[in-house]
């Protein structure tokens, strides 16, 4: 597994959870996303200048050179949340978390078989209890929480179903878990609506939302441009969704998230990073990160290997103020929440006075803010 929390930066200036705050009123709080995605509103930093520009997401392109690199994540959301019953009749909800690889006797599966799960009414289920979700799809109980394979709360579910294909399965018979903020019922749009038009791989419980703002006009633009694109793939998991519970950040710990990268995204990310600087010390590219997951794989990956490489692993990197930045040069990332390891990643990245006035101009301009809200670029 990829580099633990980070240990070997600068003892941080900023350890309290409470340095990370702001106010944000529940209205501004994006319920839906637009019509047209492209349309949502991209606040702009200068990190140079310390200066914000307010911009319309279609604008992105003109921030983008030819010879830039963007860095997106593929993945694709599973409707990872099931309503069942089991056999007395009790309503059970079943929340897919990431798949296991064992289960507690070290027997071998597939981890299209074994899940862990988060569980409601969990106390109506013992080991070896199966919950019903269709006729095509029910879920055994094999282990409950607290376990040395999984984290607490995190139980070992086996899913029985029929054929090869637990993706499509899952498609027909799951609902999209949206985060807990959005207040209201899913509905069958959002099977559509909570995925970038580029995803492809499946294995997330949430979005990498920044990438939700764009549509295929707007990348056939950044191709035409000669901007370079590279896919990577991260999964995004329950971490997305916990919020940071220890006063002091430096005690928090990640969960852990798995990635992949291959060589042609390596090779197409290396031939930014290899350009030699200018005299002032710039290079004549930027790879530009479309969301936090990939700020997330890029740095792991080069903090253990001193490059890009292809790879397959997991990381459960902790970015905050004062980390310093190997590849990212540049950031697309939505508005996070408040104390949470996103905004700290993002408050490492632009600097964390900087971060927070631009997240309070963005309160007072009435940006939509999280999941399907606007988005902030973050330029050198």
């Amino acid at each position: 597994m990829l580099n633990k929390q980070i240990n070997d930066q600068q003892m941080p200036e900023y350890q309290n959870v409470e340095d990370f705050d702001y106010f944000l009123p529940d209205e501004l709080i994006a319920q839906f996303p637009l019509k047209k995605r492209d349309n949502s509103r991209m606040m702009v930093l200068s990190r140079q200048n310390k200066s914000v520009e307010n911009k319309h997401f279609y604008d992105f392109v003109n921030y983008l050179n030819p010879g830039d690199v963007l860095v997106l994540n593929n993945t694709k959301v599973l409707p990872a949340r099931l309503i069942g019953t089991k056999s007395t009749g009790a309503n059970i909800e079943i929340f897919l978390l990431h798949p296991a690889k064992e289960n507690s006797d070290g027997l071998q599966k597939t981890p299209k078989t074994l899940w862990y799960a988060l569980i409601k009414n969990l106390k109506r289920l013992k080991p070896g209890d199966i919950v019903k979700i269709s006729d095509e799809l029910s879920v055994k109980l094999l282990q409950k929480g607290n376990s040395t394979l999984s984290g607490p709360d995190e139980n070992l579910v086996e899913l029985l179903f029929e054929g090869d294909d637990i993706s499509s399965v899952l498609e027909k018979h799951g609902e999209i878990p949206l985060p807990p903020y959005i207040q209201r019922k899913i509905s069958e749009e959002d099977k559509k609506t909570y995925q970038t038009v580029f995803a492809k791989i499946p294995g997330s419980v949430a979005a990498p939302t920044a990438g939700l703002h764009f549509t295929p006009e707007i990348l056939d633009i950044i191709k035409n441009k000669g901007i370079k694109i590279a896919y990577i793939t991260l999964n995004v998991g329950l971490g997305t969704f916990l919020p940071v519970k220890e006063n002091n950040i430096l005690n928090h710990k990640m969960h852990t998230e798995s990635f992949e990268i291959s060589k042609e995204a390596a090779d197409i990310i290396n031939s930014v990073l290899c350009q030699k600087p200018n005299d002032s010390g710039n290079k004549k590219n930027s790879v530009i990160a479309v969301g936090t997951t990939a700020v997330r794989t890029l740095e792991a990956v080069y903090k253990k290997y001193g490059k890009i490489l292809a790879v397959s692993d997991e990381t459960d990197i902790f970015i905050y103020p004062p980390y310093k930045f190997q590849v990212v040069d540049k950031l697309l990332t939505n508005f996070h929440l408040p104390k949470s390891t996103l905004i700290m990643l993002v408050s490492a990245f632009a600097g964390r006075d900087f971060t927070l006035s631009s997240y309070k101009k963005a309160v007072d301009e009435k940006y939509r803010f999280f999941s399907y809200g606007d988005c902030m670029f973050i330029d050198k």
